[in-house]
């Protein structure tokens, strides 16, 4: 999915969803939610909002943090509905069981777009086998790990120093010395994306 300019699309969203807005010029820059609130304003954009406009808005910040096309998205949207269990529970699900998302989850790379160029260019493989599909649903148990011809390519550069710093999220173990990973359980919401409102991007699509 090609996203386009980063930092225009997080102001209009007014949420920090890149890493290159994850910084202290986007936030004094007042076009982060967060920090209008934490200054006791509001834009007024934001003011007369109605909740039509503030479901699309959570769908399109979920769209461009996770790096899924309209098409896909409907269909993550289509399997968390038909799903035993919380729809908006089995969406995040869906979206963090990526395998370019657990590439990221693991701190192999620093974002998710490296991580689905990583998986693309076949410098991952799940249990000992290279899979190029960013997409594909990585399951409990399943091994990821950087292709052995791959570990020197520079998108993994210095990757023992930066692994001893990083905490992965606790549905993934890492070896901090390999980068090598396994999948142990089902993602947590409470634990990764607070700022997307599930409840209401299902709400979005049952009205459109």
């Amino acid at each position: 999915m090609r996203i386009g300019p980063k930092y225009k699309i997080a102001r209009r969203l007014g949420e920090r969803i890149f890493p290159k807005t994850q910084t202290t010029k986007f936030v004094v820059s007042g076009m982060d939610a967060r920090s209008r609130s934490n200054q006791g304003g509001k834009s007024k954009r934001r003011k007369t909002m109605s909740d039509f406009g503030r479901q699309l808005l959570e769908k399109q910040k979920a769209k461009y943090t996770y790096g899924v096309s309209e098409r896909q998205f409907v269909g993550y949207v289509a399997k968390a509905r038909g799903a035993s269990g919380k729809a908006a529970e089995k969406l995040f699900q869906l979206l963090e069981s990526r395998l370019d998302n657990a590439v990221f989850r693991m701190g192999l790379v620093r974002s998710r777009a490296f991580a689905r160029q990583a998986v693309a260019h076949g410098h991952i493989t799940v249990n000992g086998r290279k899979l190029t599909i960013p997409s594909y649903q990585v399951k409990i148990g399943d091994q990821i790990a950087i292709r052995p011809g791959s570990r020197d390519n520079g998108i993994f550069r210095d990757l023992p120093e930066k692994m001893k710093e990083y905490a992965a999220p606790a549905w993934i173990v890492v070896d901090p010395a390999t980068g090598d990973g396994q999948i142990k359980g089902e993602p947590l919401v409470k634990e990764n994306e607070p700022i997307l409102q599930f409840s209401s991007i299902l709400e979005f699509y049952s009205r459109v």
